[in-house]
């Protein structure tokens, strides 16, 4: 019996290009109507195509049917559970038929020094356009990253008129230490590592495979957030603190609202696709249900490897002769 044409195979699911990138919902009502996801609230019924969706963000106010997972799944379409526009990520939940490709890939990239170097270095080019940094080395790099954010920080202080001295903060806590400034850098980095995250999941990355960083369950998601703090956090934060909004969720709503409007998600999804699979690499399309053999070898799963016996042979099960039996009875008796 063929398989439904909604039903995404292992080899398709990798093709994000083909679909749309990422959909955030929130405060509505998720069911399915035949092959696409219906989205209720009190306003309006939209359909989506599920088989169109590689990932979806829902976030608070919202309600989902068995139905509508089961169509997710079989189309291979990540589902995630946010905060208010993707800020944070709660939960996911991954298809069965998602395939590992993806994760394979990173995991390739990161276990070779040299691809590793490679995807490093285009994370630094992203941050300088235009810059021909193929000459400088990752502790170069290192050091005109940290003098490019220091420089961002002097500017973004001359310009909202707000003091800055350093950047302060505790790990694990972004409230407690450092002035008002720094809280709510700390706020919005959070905020976004949560978007990052989601992100990463959605999309079936492993987030903890870094580049750049390394040591990390979230090293990867760190990796990407530092393409846009410079965008989006920092100057966030110092036009907060100059407004006297200081408390975590002003950053938190301010950075959900940036990130509607510059249409951050779908960026994102695009940037860890050329930093992974470029567009001259295309990932394997083999069997994915496969068990792994020496070297690159794949084999076929569901097979019974062991030689099978020949029509003559057999097993015989032979009990001792009766007067071993009454022997070892006679001795666990006494």
């Amino acid at each position: 019996m063929a398989e439904p044409w909604w039903r995404t195979g292992p080899q398709d699911v990798h093709r994000i290009e083909d679909r749309v990138s990422s959909l955030y919902i929130e405060r509505c009502h998720i069911d399915r109507d035949d092959n696409a996801v219906v989205l209720i609230n009190k306003a309006r019924i939209v359909h989506v195509p599920a088989a169109y969706l590689a990932v979806l963000l829902i976030g608070p106010g919202s309600r989902i049917t068995h139905a509508a997972v089961t169509l997710l799944a079989d189309s291979a379409t990540s589902v995630c559970w946010v905060g208010e526009q993707g800020v944070r990520l709660y939960a996911s939940g991954l298809s069965t038929a998602r395939g590992s490709q993806l994760q394979l890939r990173q995991a390739w990239l990161v276990t070779r020094p040299k691809e590793r170097v490679a995807v490093a270095r285009r994370m630094y080019d992203m941050r300088f356009p235009g810059e021909d940094t193929s000459a400088l080395t990752l502790q170069q790099l290192r050091g005109r990253e940290g003098t490019r954010i220091r420089r961002l920080y002097a500017q973004h202080s001359e310009r909202t008129g707000v003091p800055w001295s350093k950047r302060d903060y505790k790990p694990g806590d972004a409230f407690a230490a450092g002035d008002d400034v720094n809280r709510s850098l700390s706020a919005a980095n959070s905020a976004l590592y949560g978007i990052c995250h989601a992100v990463i999941t959605g999309i079936g990355a492993s987030p903890a495979l870094g580049f750049v960083h390394t040591g990390s369950a979230l090293s990867f998601v760190l990796d990407i957030a530092d393409l846009y703090k410079a965008e989006f956090t920092i100057p966030l934060a110092f036009e907060l603190s100059a407004k006297g909004l200081t408390t975590e969720r002003d950053a938190r709503t301010a950075l959900r609202d940036a990130v509607v409007q510059h249409k951050l998600l779908p960026r994102i999804v695009d940037d860890i696709k050329q930093l992974l699979v470029p567009d001259d690499v295309h990932l394997s399309e083999k069997e994915l249900s496969g068990l792994w053999d020496e070297g690159e070898t794949v084999v076929t799963a569901g097979w019974n490897w062991g030689n099978s016996f020949a029509p003559d042979q057999h097993v015989d099960v032979i009990p001792p002769p009766r007067d071993q039996e009454e022997g070892r009875d006679q001795r666990e008796k006494g």
